[in-house]
């Protein structure tokens, strides 16, 4: 029952796949009322059919699920003049707008920033894209694997001498939409000082140059190309994955007490002289063949006893059901289970733990257009006949479970669930 750090804040969210879409979760887990504009019928044509091996459960898309919680969806049809006027009168009502088009797009459609400036001067417009709104790859597109190939991450992910790798994760995504978020609630804060919005120009593929550690200072200091080293990090003695007779472990051993526990443990007492670091990454290699040697020979088990035993860190590599029942993770929320009034059981990590206003998750993706009513009513204050009038136009589209990827569970009954029926009267947003 704790107050929402953002409740009172509007999010207009015209975002597509996942990069965009991020962004406005994080913002609506904190308790901003985030409104989510999709195209009518089809939605995100590029992530609503995603799903791993084919659908999950009650045709829900795992690309929408990951990166779309308590967000209201509704389904505007941009492609026509009414629908740009409805989406310009959200921005008037709205603090933050969020769009991940190819920059220019929304310029063209008379409601880009300049536009929606003169009209709204404290707007905070956070444009998103590949490579931001100008220079000379501004026109190119961006999805995460092109981002972890264009920015070299891929290129130092990986072993000497193999391909270089791309994280299964779609890490340049998410990332990218993290910072999109703090840099959102960064003006939110400047405007509480000065009145004033701003223009935001985020670049998926900056993002993840910022966050490539110490490769950009190696190369400054020495010239050369930082190189692939697998599961070592030659940077942060001893950091590393191996495998032990039966598992794979993850090892760390960074702190010189903790070195000269894992050297002691491995009845190494000849690598003791190097437990000060700066000698360490010297001869890393050394380090590390010895680590592996050791590890090969002795179980999880033996290897975790040695770890309590002499004060270093070693742990398994956790897959996604261990990390599922992990009793530290439950007891802290960090895997959040809840019922979704649509889709049931659902559980999805959480890190979002603030003292006084924690952030919270009260539901996952809804059908395209399925807050509608709530939009163009409450918010817009448009008569049911003006609602009407935008069915009929084709301008707003309306909810059809028998679209794929929108059916509700086998059990509904059209009571359960939160959206607006015929004769029904608008509520407030606790209410419903």
């Amino acid at each position: 029952m704790r107050p929402e750090a953002l409740r009172g804040v509007r999010v207009l969210d015209i975002t597509r796949v996942i990069y965009g879409p991020w962004a406005g979760t994080l913002l609506a887990e904190l308790g901003a009322e985030v409104i989510h504009v999709e195209l009518p019928g089809a939605g995100d044509v590029l992530v609503r059919p995603v799903a791993p091996r084919g659908k999950l459960p009650r045709n829900i898309s795992s690309g929408l699920l990951c990166a779309n919680a308590n967000k209201y969806f509704v389904a505007i049809d941009l492609r026509k003049p009414e629908g740009v006027n409805l989406v310009r009168r959200l921005a008037l009502r709205s603090d933050i707008l969020l769009e991940n088009f190819k920059p220019g797009t929304f310029d063209s459609w008379g409601i880009g920033y300049r536009q929606l400036r003169a009209v709204r001067p404290d707007l905070i417009y956070v444009s998103m894209s590949g490579f931001g709104n100008w220079g000379p790859l501004s026109d190119r597109p961006s999805y995460d694997a092109y981002a972890q190939g264009v920015t070299g991450l891929a290129e130092i992910t990986g072993f000497p001498g193999a391909v270089g790798v791309k994280s299964s994760a779609w890490i340049g995504d998410f990332l990218a939409g993290t910072y999109a978020a703090f840099v959102a609630l960064v003006a939110l804060v400047w405007r509480r000082r000065t009145g004033k919005g701003q223009f935001i120009d985020l670049a998926q593929t900056e993002v993840l140059l910022r966050c490539m550690d110490w490769t950009w200072p190696f190369l400054g200091l020495t010239g050369r190309n930082r190189a692939r080293s697998g599961n070592r990090d030659l940077a942060a003695v001893v950091g590393a994955v191996v495998r032990a007779a039966d598992a794979f472990v993850a090892v760390g051993a960074l702190e010189e007490k903790e070195f000269q526990g894992l050297c002691r443990a491995m009845g190494r007492e000849d690598l003791l002289p190097l437990a000060p670091y700066r000698l360490r990454t010297a001869k890393a290699h050394l380090i590390y063949e010895g680590l592996e040697d050791w590890a090969r020979r002795r179980t999880l088990a033996e290897l975790e006893a040695a770890a309590r035993q002499h004060g270093f860190s070693v742990s398994k590599v956790m897959d996604a059901r261990d990390l599922h029942s992990s009793e530290h993770l439950r007891s802290r929320r960090a895997v959040w289970f809840f019922e979704d009034p649509l889709w049931g059981d659902l559980v999805l990590p959480f890190a979002l733990r603030l003292g006084a206003t924690p952030g919270r998750i009260r539901w996952s993706i809804r059908p395209v257009g399925f807050d509608n009513e709530y939009v163009l009513r409450k918010i817009l204050g448009l008569s049911p006949q003006e609602v009407d009038e935008l069915y009929r136009e084709g301008v707003v589209g309306r909810w059809d479970p028998a679209l794929p990827f929108a059916s509700p569970p086998p059990d509904w009954d059209g009571k359960r669930g939160l959206f607006f029926r015929e004769g029904t009267e608008v509520l407030e947003e606790g209410q419903r």
